[in-house]
């Protein structure tokens, strides 16, 4: 499991990026989100999630709020 804080947060597309500890941007995605909704989440916020490498990326998957 990673962790890392939200950088940015598009609203209007419901995605966003995170800076995880290892100085990684991960993107993610509403759908990915498990028991948090996308208009609760602020920037700077601190997420936990796990990664799945793609063809543009990182991505986060099983994102949820770190207690």
């Amino acid at each position: 499991m990673h962790t890392g804080k939200i950088k940015k947060l598009v609203s209007e597309r419901n995605f966003g990026f995170i800076n995880d500890t290892d100085g990684n941007e991960v993107f993610f995605h509403q759908s990915s989100l498990v028991e948090v909704r996308f208009s609760d989440l602020t920037e700077g916020q601190t997420l936990e999630f796990e990664v799945e490498k793609t063809v543009k990326g990182p991505r986060a998957l099983n994102v949820h709020l770190k207690p």
